[in-house]
């Protein structure tokens, strides 16, 4: 039979960011997911191969934000059905049914997840679908699902490695409560050994590489801003909406006072632990939010059984819809540049640091990465364009991150700009990409440290565009000639994971 409340919600949400999804420009990591995915491998320095390729190939289709986003949007979609479809599957109602729909669809940082094709994009979806497998294959004695488990955990393991997080602190919620009798069925190991086969290819290229994943790991402190856990926990609260609190709390405590709940008890738990790691770990704040669409689903069924009022559960829902509606120009993009700035300064809003450098960031830094690329590119273009016609054969872009060398791959072919070289994550393995370049175009804060490596050095422009990441303003474009000792002695000291 239909799930009517379920096609509905879906439908709304897909329509909501597909009608936003080609606002704004690329991204900058889905710029670099493209480059990466124009060449296929099992695996790259800081991340797995799946969106890469999901990357390349959607816009490879016609040049289009809207197609690259598409299986975002789609993710957005089908999370807010399945986290529906499994309040039915615990004993919910409609009202439960729209209860955790409306909070899958419009918690902020959920929104802001697929807004754009990152490897965080499939999370919520994927913890969503394993726990509500397992929770399924008890409830129901279904093993089947326990496969699509299996299938759905490895190729989540494909797009982002913070899968087993969630896996083990699952393991840990069975063994913890009685369900642990879930560890006897051979279609539960069947469903390991699946998620294995599909998610080691790019585990066995991390090995083969020197692990750089967990290089880039050690070095993320580097540039993260550390909070404290009682600011980490209580901007949990703002992100999700204050107003979906109750029905992910309510998903935590209702396993173990609600009888019928109780086989549950084992998500909570996952949730209590894995909040703990990722605190401990100094993680960022949406790591955590792929946790939540579960607890939305069991909050939801104490909630319509708690509130038996219809005009209080609809208020409810209209004062919770209200909030991320204010909010979601924060999450999407909504807004122009200009009427974000006025909207964030009328709500006396500043963009939320999460990374060192973002402080003259007048744009939330999600929405700062997806401009000013083009102005970038034009800019590195004139300056190329300097360089002698004969010299051009000999002559390399060399940026220092990953952001900026895929915008001018992506971007640069109508200039006629070379690939450009970094050292930054895969672009540190890719190397000169082919070139033995004499003078370098050189993009960087400080050209005095160039100098001493090149016989002349010229400083031509100065990047700049208006809402772009505060630190790819001010930089230095710099033609360096004469280049010495050879860019490839140089190279490795360029090479950095972070």
């Amino acid at each position: 039979m239909k799930d009517r409340v379920a096609l509905v919600l879906s439908a709304l949400t897909f329509a909501l960011h597909l009608a936003v999804a080609n606002r704004y420009d690329v991204f900058r990591d889905e710029l670099y997911f493209i480059v990466c995915g124009r060449h296929p491998a099992l695996g790259y320095a800081d991340q797995p191969p799946l969106v890469p390729l999901l990357a390349a190939g959607f816009y490879g289709l016609g040049a289009q934000t809207w197609l690259l986003r598409l299986p975002a949007v789609i993710a957005a979609a089908v999370l807010v059905w399945l986290v529906i479809r499994f309040t039915r599957l615990i004993g919910g109602g409609d009202a439960a049914g729209w209860a955790a729909g409306i909070a899958a669809a419009t918690a902020p940082v959920l929104m802001g997840l697929t807004a754009t094709l990152n490897t965080t994009t499939f999370e919520p979806l994927a913890w969503a679908f394993v726990a509500y497998a397992l929770a399924r294959a008890l409830l129901r004695d279904d093993d089947r699902v326990l496969w699509w488990c299996g299938l759905v955990a490895g190729l989540a393991m494909e797009a982002k490695y913070a899968l087993p997080l969630w896996l083990g602190t699952l393991a840990v919620g069975l063994i913890a409560t009685p369900q642990r009798r879930l560890f006897k069925r051979p279609a539960l190991w069947g469903a390991v050994a699946l998620a294995a086969a599909v998610g080691l290819p790019s585990l066995f290229w991390q090995a083969a590489h020197g692990w750089p994943f967990i290089t880039l790991l050690h070095n993320a402190g580097v540039k993260d801003v550390a909070v404290t856990p009682l600011a980490f926990y209580a901007n949990q609260v703002f992100v999700l909406n204050p107003w979906f609190a109750p029905l992910w709390l309510a998903g935590l405590v209702a396993p173990f006072v609600v009888r019928a709940l109780a086989p549950l008890r084992f998500i909570a738990i996952a949730y209590v632990v894995a909040a703990f790691a990722i605190v401990a770990g100094h993680g960022k704040d949406y790591y955590l939010a792929p946790a939540y669409a579960p607890l939305f689903a069991i909050g939801a069924v104490a909630f319509e059984q708690i509130v038996r009022s219809a005009s209080v559960r609809t208020a409810y829902l209209a004062l919770a819809v209200a909030f991320s509606a204010v909010a979601a120009p924060l999450a999407l993009p909504l807004l122009s540049p200009p009427a974000l700035i006025s909207y964030e300064r009328t709500l006396h809003i500043a963009p939320q640091q999460q990374e060192r450098g973002d402080t003259a960031t007048p744009l939330p830094s999600t929405f700062a990465d997806m401009l000013g690329w083009h102005d970038f590119v034009r800019q590195v273009a004139a300056a190329y364009d300097r360089v002698p016609p004969a010299q051009r054969a000999r002559t390399s872009i060399l940026v220092d991150n990953y952001g900026e060398a895929a915008a001018l791959d992506v971007y640069g072919a109508p200039y006629g700009l070379p690939p450009a070289l970094s050292g930054h994550n895969q672009y540190g393995f890719w190397g000169l990409r082919g070139q033995d370049p004499q003078n370098v175009v050189r993009i960087q804060r400080h050209v005095e440290k160039l100098r001493p490596y090149c016989r002349t050095t010229a400083t031509v422009a100065r990047t700049f565009s208006p809402y772009a990441r505060g630190f790819e303003n001010g930089q230095a474009i710099a033609l360096c000639f004469g280049l010495h000792p050879p860019l490839g002695k140089l190279f490795p000291a360029l090479k950095q994971m972070i």
